[in-house]
């Protein structure tokens, strides 16, 4: 049984053809839009408004609520500064509490209150200077005192830390309560001659 070579066999496919371009010439003239493409492109032109208005307000907000912030920054800023300042100011204003404590200058032995003090060893024919009390006690000699700041002990015993350079801006009493110097604000202020205590 023979076959028949041809049965079901498809005719040869065409090439494709090549499409063609026309090209217009400088004389053509351009087609005037139809009045849809005219509206179209006024509502383009209007949203494009629309849009670039909208981009510029908020724009302008975004600069006045930076300005705003930045104000408010620099307000609070002050603000703090101002406080620090004043609880700087009071830290230092206020004067702190030291004790002093008359001290013997050559034995640092602590003595009686009233050798430091200026009425009482003036009363009896001794000076006060530079910080000292000179307290005669016969043949033309003297025993000196002076205040220690700070230190600690009882009389008779050998004071303990302290300095005997006046603290500025401190209240300074003695243990039975007479008032050395009076401090504040920076200053010292002192009492009578006794306040003038300190150099060694």
């Amino acid at each position: 049984m023979t076959q028949d070579d041809n049965q079901g066999a498809q005719p040869p496919q065409e090439p494709p053809k090549r499409g063609t371009m026309r090209f217009q010439d400088g004389s053509t003239q351009a087609r005037q839009p139809s009045l849809a493409e005219q509206r179209a492109r006024q509502q383009a032109l209007a949203e494009q408004e629309r849009q670039e208005a909208l981009a510029a307000e908020a724009a302008r907000a975004a600069e006045k609520k930076s300005s705003t912030k930045k104000k408010i920054l620099i307000g609070t800023g002050v603000t703090v500064g101002l406080v620090g300042l004043v609880a700087t100011f009071y830290t230092v204003a206020k004067p702190e509490n030291v004790t002093a404590v008359c001290a013997a200058k050559d034995t640092e032995i602590i003595s009686d209150d009233q050798n430091c003090d200026e009425r009482y060893v003036t009363s009896h024919g001794g000076y006060h200077s530079g910080g000292f009390f000179f307290i005669p006690i016969g043949g033309g000699r003297y025993d000196s005192y002076r205040y220690n700041y700070g230190g600690t002990g009882t009389i008779g015993q050998r004071v303990s830390g302290g300095s005997y350079t006046a603290p500025s801006n401190a209240n300074v009493s003695t243990k039975s309560g007479k008032s050395v110097q009076r401090g504040g604000f920076g200053i010292s202020g002192k009492s009578g001659g006794s306040g003038k205590s300190g150099g060694s």
